[in-house]
């Protein structure tokens, strides 16, 4: 039976251009899941073993990309735009 090996990641010193897809797509999938910049670099480098410092900077990099995406992200993350949805969903109720 084939088991796929989900630690098999690309060499950063030997497919560094793959490497840093990696992490890019790594930081998309916790955007996904509305983590914030320091809980994305815990949980890549508990998870995935990526040094925090590449993390921060395809962050970084990421960020100068899509400027206008981050600042509606960091928007939408943030605790007062959550306590405002909590208070328009129970206003609601």
């Amino acid at each position: 039976m084939y088991h796929y090996n989900h630690h098999f990641f690309p060499c950063l010193h030997c497919h560094p251009h793959s490497y840093i897809r990696m992490v890019q797509h790594l930081i998309e999938r916790c955007l996904l899941l509305h983590m914030s910049r320091d809980q994305c670099v815990k949980a890549l480098a508990e998870h995935a073993s990526v040094w925090p410092l590449v993390t921060l900077t395809v962050w970084r990099e990421l960020q100068k990309e899509n400027k206008d995406f981050f600042q509606a992200y960091f928007r939408a993350i943030s605790p007062r735009s959550f306590m405002s949805k909590t208070k328009i969903y129970s206003e609601a109720i």
